[in-house]
Order: C-alpha cells, then structure tokens, then sequence
C-alpha cells in the first residue's frame, strides 16, 4: 500500500494511481479496485468500502476463492521468510503473531495445515484488536462449520481487513 492519502486526492487521481494506491487493500487483488474506478467520486471510506465489498460479493465463486487464497497463512511461512505484504506484515505484528511461544506456533501451524486440508484454503481472520489467544479459539470454532459457512466467514473477514486498511491508507 502507497502512503496515505485524503479521499479527494484519490477521487482526483489518474485511473492507474487510483489502482496502485488501493491495489493493498485486498490482499494481492488488484481487480477490486480495477473494477469501482469509474464509480467514483466516493463521498466517505465507508461508501469506498461497500462498493469494494460489494463488488467482490457479487464475483465469481472462483474469483472469491482466489481472494481467500491470496491471504498468508498466520505465523506462516511466508512471515518467517520475510515475504508478507507490508499490510499484512502490520496487522500480523499487531496480534502479536511474531512473538509467538514455539508452543503457540506449533499450534497455529497444525490449525493452519488442518484448516488448510478441510477447506482448501487459508483461514483468514481480522486480526486487529485479537491476542493470540484469541485467534487461536477463533481457528478451533471455526473447523466445525460447513464450507458455505466458512467461505462466507472468510469473505466477511476479509471485507473487515479490508476496511482496516482503507483507514489506514485514507486520511481524514
């Protein structure tokens, strides 16, 4: 994600900057922004925000599933090696996921591979104001759910992710 901006400045700017400064928001899915270029001018984040949300509801199953699979894993392989997205890399430091126990992260690595094999795509939480704790309990409550449910919690997770970074990318 660019540095920040004011919304007037994102509703004024040329269609590729418009894409490079919201292409962070969902994770490695430039296309959402690709898409609500023309609908502007946005009068709010929030307003910003339900077009992005809603234009990824009304995508294909695929596309949404891709979206999911675009998301690291928690404490992952992709954070170890350094290759998180500088959004990611924030959020996942703010729960306090770089700091895990070698206890916590051999639990997180067997939800991970256990969500990963039942589902057949990363768990995604919002993990902005959780603990590792917390975060934890979520991924054991969430392997019983069905697949509908999990995919529709997976994109309500993101469209929240989504909305943390639009505030962190848009100054008021």
């Amino acid at each position: 994600m660019s540095e920040t901006v004011t919304l007037e400045q994102l509703n004024g700017c040329e269609t590729n900057q418009f894409i490079t400064h919201l292409a962070g928001i969902f994770e490695h899915s430039p296309w959402v922004a690709e898409q609500i270029v023309e609908q502007r001018p946005f009068t709010s984040i929030e307003s910003l925000h339900s077009v992005m949300v809603n234009e990824v509801a009304h995508s294909s199953d695929q596309a949404k599933l891709t979206l999911i699979r675009h998301h690291p894993e928690l404490a992952g392989k992709e954070a170890e090696s350094g290759q998180l997205t500088t959004e990611s890399t924030r959020e996942q430091k703010g729960a306090g996921l770089d700091q895990c126990s070698a206890e916590e992260l051999q639990q997180l690595r067997e939800l991970n591979q256990a969500y990963l094999e039942r589902f057949g795509f990363p768990f995604v939480i919002a993990v902005s104001g959780l603990d590792r704790q917390q975060i934890l309990q979520q991924m054991r409550i969430r392997l019983a759910n069905d697949d509908e449910q999990e995919l529709e919690n997976s994109i309500n997770q993101i469209a929240r992710i989504a909305h943390i970074r639009l505030r962190h990318l848009i100054s008021t």
